[in-house]
């Protein structure tokens, strides 16, 4: 499962690097290319629920191995890209099978660790392999990009995808799927799939517009109303509710996934920031960029794996409050980044402490948000823990990415990019600080409060 875990988070990153490339060889106009992270996000967030629900319902296995075939037809299908709408929407099928993926994978692995110390060893080797995957993902991206070809940053799913279907198929048990006496709640999976994607589109779409365009007023609007409606239908369903409202209102899984949310807008734009700024500004190519990142790649890993030491005796809240604070101050020093830096001055430091934090967070985050949940609902709150980061990642890329090109201007000057960058990483920093204080009110202060569903 971290293998899976793995390949899905190096693919949130591993286009980034290669976006100039990408952007000159399929000849995308202006901010467009970023599609190509956002077709994926979209895709990915707004059918994770959905994701998990089929987990639950038609077998967790199945699943997995379904949407593991899916991702890795769609990655060579990207690799062989002629137009831009054609890698746009290969990255749109890779985030379907990715939003069958991930719930799935996360959903054994609670299962199979339900509580105590091998619980908390095998999350935090999970979340070890689920950072560095992301972190990786700019590396890989780098070397490939400019030693061999941008489109090998879609080549090279498909082989993982290919490993991760056979270890799958070897190690993963076929259990009795949970009898079913009732529909499938249909209408309640398009209106919680429409709702969240075109909500998240509108505010990705307003970088061609603006914010009070009509564009942008009305997929708000309308997303909101299909999620009030998507509210309704799962109060009054006769069908098997995509999720149960009980569920939302738990304080565990509500906080975790509030947390969620910020700490996916936070990570995601960094990694877009960072990477343009090491490139765009400090004149890095693809590959050296990617290698900047791995004093980010090790803090993290070593932050997971404290997590697993410290477990035992701190409380999972008193670890996200530490590990939220230590990232919010990763950023903010990130946020001193100008036209005239260097690695080692302006990269290095705020690196390690962001990677180092960031790792202490993760294993804790699943953890209180997964624990206690019924099995036959595992599946539905390992989908709404993914879709949370995703959503959150799409609309801080939206949301940052829009006042960062604001800051810039037209004129695209070195100092004016650092500027811009320097501002998005400012607010990342303010995304984690409001994480913290959602942890600090809204999540548990001890284990003893946790639900036991």
């Amino acid at each position: 499962m971290s293998v899976v875990q793995f390949m899905v988070s190096l693919d949130l990153s591993v286009v980034n690097v290669g976006l100039p490339e990408i952007a000159a060889a399929l000849r995308f106009d202006g901010a467009g290319v970023t599609w190509v992270i956002h077709a994926y996000a979209l895709t990915f967030g707004g059918l994770l629920l959905a994701g998990g629900k089929a987990a639950d319902r038609y077998g967790r296995r199945r699943v997995l191995l379904i949407g593991l075939t899916l991702f890795a037809a769609a990655s060579l299908a990207g690799g062989f890209a002629q137009e831009a709408s054609h890698l746009v929407a290969a990255r749109a099928v890779q985030g379907v099978g990715a939003a069958a993926v991930a719930p799935a994978a996360l959903a054994l692995l609670t299962e199979t660790f339900p509580s105590g110390a091998a619980r908390r060893r095998a999350f935090g080797v999970w979340s070890a392999t689920n950072a560095a995957g992301g972190a990786l993902g700019i590396l890989i991206g780098g070397l490939l990009t400019e030693y061999v070809s941008w489109r090998w940053v879609m080549f090279v799913n498909a082989p993982m995808a290919l490993a991760a279907l056979g270890l799958a198929w070897r190690a993963v048990a076929v259990r009795e799927r949970p009898e079913r006496h009732v529909s499938p709640d249909i209408p309640g999976a398009l209106l919680a799939t429409g709702g969240m994607t075109l909500v998240v589109f509108a505010i990705v779409n307003s970088d061609q517009g603006s914010w009070t365009s009509l564009p942008t007023i009305l997929g708000v609007t309308l997303g909101l109303v299909l999620l009030v409606a998507f509210v309704i239908v799962e109060k009054t369903t006769t069908r098997d509710p995509l999720v149960r409202l009980g569920l939302l209102t738990t304080r565990s899984v509500a906080g975790a996934n509030a947390y969620n949310l910020l700490l996916g807008a936070a990570m995601a734009s960094a990694f877009y920031f960072v990477s343009l700024y090491l490139q765009q500004v400090l004149g890095h190519g693809p590959a050296s960029a990617g290698a900047m990142f791995l004093p980010f790649t090790g803090g993290v890993i070593a932050g997971s794996f404290l997590a697993v030491r410290m477990g035992a005796s701190v409380q999972p809240r008193t670890l996200l409050v530490i590990g939220g604070v230590g990232a919010s101050l990763g950023f903010a020093w990130f946020g001193f980044i100008g036209a005239d830096g260097s690695f080692l001055a302006d990269v290095l430091g705020p690196s390690v402490l962001t990677g180092s934090s960031f790792g202490l967070c993760l294993g804790p985050l699943v953890s209180v948000a997964t624990i206690g949940v019924r099995v036959a609902e595992v599946g539905v709150a390992s989908g709404l823990l993914n879709s949370s980061r995703q959503i959150g990642a799409a609309l801080g890329l939206a949301v940052f990415g829009t006042a960062a090109s604001q800051r810039t201007g037209a004129t695209l000057s070195r100092a004016d990019l650092a500027d811009g960058y320097a501002l998005g990483l400012w607010l990342c920093a303010a995304s984690f600080a409001l994480a913290v204080l959602v942890a600090v009110v809204a999540l548990p202060r001890h284990r003893d409060e946790l639900p036991l569903h």
